[in-house]
């Protein structure tokens, strides 16, 4: 059922990395802000011109400009924030950060037989870009008080999916920039937050070894299910808004319960016809 707009981002302008095509959860995200009144600059990697449909999502959010920027170049991102600020005539009140590739678990490597260069790689795109983005935007004097920024992460940062394998580190890195900047940007009167969804079946998502049993266990794992990629953006549009004015440095979980589990009836039951035993 589509959500009515209550105009929580009327006003607002930003700008949105990631979205590549119509299943990224950036892609939702920047027709959920859209939806909500806010403005928006969509960026992604310039490499993504090749098979991206950025120029299609631009039209149906308003014709938002499109800045092609490699988010682990620092001259690229001042390069973005400098044409941002001067399209919108002054300082944005949001960032979303919706980046991650793990080059290692692309290739299915076991996480003790990693390829350093690649690790590295991995982290910068889904870690460090977060920290290069944020210092970017602060070196430029392009948020304006009361600013919000957004990332998003995985319950792999605190537990072990063995497939997800280096992005688990780089999830946890991720986070921890979103705690140790948070400190620091409170006393500009700027937020940062982390929301923790539900495996989606993403162009990413989709590139990791063993993802549909991933995403079938937390399906059957959590109370509501899995949250799909447009819960996400709507959850995500709250923590962009006003209403969320107070709250920084969180992990934020939108994953229908996944986080608060243990066991589940059904996760029971399908362990024990696995191994040919029944329930006495």
């Amino acid at each position: 059922m589509p959500v009515k707009s209550y105009g929580l981002l009327h006003g607002k302008r930003g700008v949105i990395f990631g979205a590549m095509v119509e299943s990224s959860i950036a892609w939702s995200i920047a027709e959920a802000v859209h939806r909500e009144g806010g403005l928006m600059v969509l960026s992604n990697a310039p490499v993504t011109q090749r098979f991206g449909k950025l120029d299609e999502l631009s039209k149906i959010v308003g014709d938002a400009p499109v800045i092609y920027a490699d988010a682990t170049s620092q001259e690229d991102l001042d390069g973005l924030f400098a044409e941002t600020t001067e399209h919108f005539g002054g300082p944005i009140d949001f960032i979303v950060h919706s980046i991650g590739m793990g080059l290692n678990v692309r290739k299915d490597k076991e996480y003790t037989e990693l390829n350093y260069d690649w690790y590295h790689k991995t982290l910068d795109i889904s870690a460090i870009s977060l920290h290069r983005v944020v210092t970017s935007a602060l070196e430029s004097n392009s948020l304006a008080d009361g600013a919000s920024i957004v990332t998003i992460t995985y319950i792999g940062a605190q537990r072990i999916f063995s497939k997800y394998s280096e992005m688990g580190d780089a999830k946890a890195l991720l986070e921890s920039i979103v705690r140790s900047y948070g400190y620091r940007l409170g006393g500009l009167g700027v937020r940062i937050n982390a929301v923790s969804q539900s495996p989606t079946r993403t162009t990413a998502g989709q590139g990791i070894a063993g993802f549909d049993a991933m995403f079938d266990f937390a399906e059957k794992m959590s109370p509501l299910g899995n949250a799909d990629a447009e819960s996400c953006a709507d959850y995500t549009v709250t923590l962009l808004s006003d209403l969320t004015r107070s709250v920084t440095m969180q992990t934020l979980y939108n994953d229908g319960g996944f986080s608060g589990m243990g066991m589940s009836d059904s996760t029971i039951e399908l362990i024990t016809q696995a191994v040919g035993k029944t329930e006495k």
